[in-house]
């Protein structure tokens, strides 16, 4: 039992994820590396595809082409130490690496719901406003409707983490977490840590959440559009659904691990790792499948690439 030293202040941490399960911990590498394999392939491919073919350089395929760099980036910034912690045990990581990689973090899942926020306008005025898609949707007009959601993450983001780094944590330095998540760090910090726990809802609610709404407003608005204009809706009606399971899903695991630490739960610590690692990993494997393969340009040029590389050898 460690005692509290109030004029000490720790400036590095273990990160303890999954410690309760013992020795068998070591095997979780194996389906976090093959996750993480799924994820750096599939979006590799993704980002090659759509950087050569020149086909696939419209507005659309584009936004396709920032998700898969998004998605490739969010495992990298955990999934590498994470592993090595589970081989190595190698666990340390200092107060300033903690923070970046908090900020990164958050950073990068909050542009992932906003890149997805612009494919869902993008779908809206293609699909509602076709008159007016390539007056809005030009990379000048198109900016206008980036420039605000970037500033409102980054806004959030970065007041969140930096409330986080002014605490002091003078109780323990042991994370039960296998990276920096805000209130796994936040939970040790000495005193009153309420201002960091609401600005972390605030930062959530604000930029994910809101994120979710208007994408889901703006696909019942599509789908209300095609069944009132009579046209053959079912791919258009698949895709939205398809596009709102992974989006539910994904938000899903990232609010059940964010309220977590702040309700009464019966939830194992593994289990909240778990499901911390599953928002970062489910969207990356799964979007170059829901954005990807299932968009019509981006698979075509996928056969002829894979044709193409079934000839060359020979």
């Amino acid at each position: 039992m460690l005692t509290p030293v109030q004029n000490v202040s720790f400036t590095a941490f273990t990160l303890n994820g999954f410690h309760d399960l013992g020795e068998w911990r070591p095997i979780l590498t194996i389906p976090y590396l093959v996750m993480f394999l799924l994820s750096t392939t599939a979006n590799l491919t993704i980002i090659y595809l759509i950087t050569s073919q020149k086909a696939l350089h419209s507005p659309m395929c584009i936004l396709i082409g920032l998700m898969a760099v998004v998605d490739l980036s969010m495992p990298i910034l955990c999934i590498p130490h994470m592993l090595l912690s589970f081989i190595f045990n190698w666990k340390g990581i200092s107060l300033e690496g903690c923070l970046v990689q908090m900020f990164c973090v958050y950073f990068v899942g909050t542009l992932q719901s906003t890149i997805l926020l612009w494919m869902a306008l993008d779908r809206f005025f293609a699909i509602c406003r076709p008159l007016y898609y390539h007056k809005y949707m030009e990379m000048a007009n198109f900016l206008k409707f980036t420039i605000f959601p970037v500033i409102r993450n980054l806004f959030f983001i970065t007041t969140m983490v930096s409330w986080a780094g002014k605490l002091t944590f003078c109780a323990t330095n042991e994370m039960d977490h296998c990276f920096c998540e805000h209130m796994a760090l936040v939970q040790l910090g000495c005193g009153d840590i309420s201002i960091n726990n609401a600005l972390g809802l605030l930062a959530i609610f604000f930029t994910i959440t809101a994120d979710f709404i208007l994408i889901t407003i703006s696909y019942i608005i599509i789908l209300s559009s095609i069944l009132r204009s009579g046209k053959a809706c079912l791919k258009a009606v698949n895709t939205c659904i398809t596009h709102i399971i992974v989006m539910t899903v994904s938000l899903t695991f990232a609010l059940i691990a964010f309220m977590s630490y702040r309700i009464r739960n019966n939830f194992s610590p593994s289990i909240r790792v778990f499901l911390s690692t599953m928002y970062l990993l489910f969207p990356s494997c799964f979007n170059p499948i829901i954005y990807g393969v299932r968009t019509k340009e981006i698979r075509e040029q996928f056969l002829k690439f894979m044709n193409h590389l079934k000839v060359f050898p020979r």
